[in-house]
């Protein structure tokens, strides 16, 4: 199934996407269904994916919900990211391929939605790059878990663009702050459940600047699997449900082209995972007037 959230006067709200592409608020099938992605992978007790397929057989004559998409994840409490985690990307990159996965921390405020808007100031940055990524959405509570038993903590996937300051990561010794500006975390425009997705090293991966294709790879050139990390990551610290694991970028990114190429003003980025979707910003670089406006009084 396809979850995402629309913009509301209330605020997010989870829709369901009907296999036509009509987008539904699942309250208008299930009267007491969750407000949320978020607070539907917290509840797993109850099957609501079971209950919202069942009710999509009534969906004649529902209208579609019109609106905006938000990040299809409201508030996870741990964004995980890999980096270098791809063949090629290490190939582009000039280094050996790591024989453990390399872990960072992107912060909550960098998340963004489809649609959004990628900004930053010129006095922080002059060298913003897009990463498309895959991105793994926990389900349930994941501790010590085992390779061969990752899979089962996975709630689905969606799409991620892992925007980074290179010029700030090139200066500092770790990247959470190259990696965590305000909107740097793009995901989207939908999360799909790891029903629909059997094999998650088999997905084409892509990005797009204006159009013009800028990566085009497969998850099959990661190092580390999608379930090599879940394990990974579960031995140092508790996933817990709705938590986003970025798995690594593959090659093709701005910084490593000649010459290197970076995101501008008025730029749309792309990032497109295969069988989830394409998720799309804008871009923007800030004036000084734009900053004093966003910071207030």
């Amino acid at each position: 199934m396809r979850l995402g959230h629309m913009i509301t006067p209330q605020g997010p709200r989870l829709v369901v996407e009907a296999p036509d592409g009509r987008r539904v608020m699942p309250r208008e099938l299930v009267a007491d269904a969750p407000v949320s992605v978020d607070a539907l992978i917290g509840e797993r007790e109850h099957d609501w994916i079971g209950r919202f397929t069942d009710a999509l057989d009534r969906l004649d004559g529902l209208d579609a919900t019109d609106g905006t998409l938000a990040s299809p994840l409201v508030a996870p409490s741990s964004i995980v990211a890999i980096g270098l985690n791809y063949l090629d990307h290490c190939r582009e990159f000039g280094t050996e391929p790591p024989a453990k996965p390399i872990v960072f921390a992107k912060l909550r405020p960098s998340i963004c939605g489809h649609g959004d808007t990628i900004s930053w100031s010129p006095e922080v940055t002059d060298a913003v790059d897009w990463e498309a990524e895959l991105g793994v959405v926990i389900g349930r509570p994941a501790r010590d878990v085992e390779v061969d038993a990752a899979d089962e903590v996975i709630f689905g996937y969606t799409a991620v663009n892992d925007v980074t300051a290179r010029d700030v990561q090139g200066a500092e010794q770790q990247w959470v702050r190259a990696k965590s500006l305000d909107g740097f975390c793009p995901i989207g425009p939908v999360v799909v459940t790891r029903d629909e997705i059997p094999d998650p090293q088999a997905l084409g991966v892509r990005s797009r600047v204006n159009g013009e294709t800028m990566q085009d790879s497969s998850t099959a050139e990661m190092i580390f699997s999608v379930t090599e990390l879940v394990s990974y990551l579960s031995r140092s610290f508790t996933l817990a449900p709705g938590d986003l694991i970025a798995t690594g970028t593959p090659v093709g990114v701005g910084k490593f082209r000649t010459p290197p190429v970076f995101l501008r003003d008025g730029d749309t980025v792309e990032v497109e995972v295969e069988r989830i979707g394409v998720l799309r910003n804008q871009c923007r670089e800030l004036a000084a007037d734009d900053e004093q406006a966003e910071a207030g009084p």
